[in-house]
């Protein structure tokens, strides 16, 4: 018995990688999750306020837990045609022939794409705080940099 072959969206599927922080993540929802508790239990507790300022603190506190999952959902989608990053506030996509390769400064917290046009972009996906974690995940996208990145032979 012979087993069919994946269906080509199942290749590309799985020639896509993702690369998340893990302790930023964690951090980041714990924070939402006390934050926006505290400012609910304020807004119950606080008897002194009127009702505009226990909206008030409750608005403070889901606008803290929108920030908390702006700062939780970074992330690098590496595709087998795009490259797309995603950091706090904007979403960028590249060809793989833009990426030049990915430094990681000492004393940065999170690595940086080189790009062909001299500039540099940075990963909030990859940060420091996760470790050998983020030198792992350095190490793949550079790998697919070089396996991707290539400029096809004309």
């Amino acid at each position: 018995m012979t087993t069919p072959a994946p269906p080509p969206q199942a290749a590309d599927e799985r020639a896509t990688v993702v690369l998340r922080p893990r302790m930023v993540r964690l951090a980041a929802y714990t924070t939402a999750v006390i934050v926006l508790a505290g400012m609910i239990a304020g807004a119950v507790l606080i008897t002194s306020f009127q009702l505009g300022g226990r909206l008030s603190l409750i608005a403070i506190g889901v606008l803290m837990a929108v920030f908390c999952h702006l700062e939780a959902s970074v992330r690098v989608v590496a595709r087998p045609t795009v490259l797309e990053v995603r950091n706090l506030m904007r979403t960028r996509t590249l060809e793989w022939p833009e990426v030049v390769g990915i430094s990681f400064p000492m004393g940065d917290p999170w690595a940086h794409l080189d790009l062909a046009d001299g500039s540099t972009l940075p990963l909030q996906a990859i940060q420091r705080y996760d470790g050998k974690r983020a030198i792992a995940a350095a190490h793949r996208l550079q790998d697919l940099v070089h396996e991707r990145g290539e400029a096809a032979e004309a």
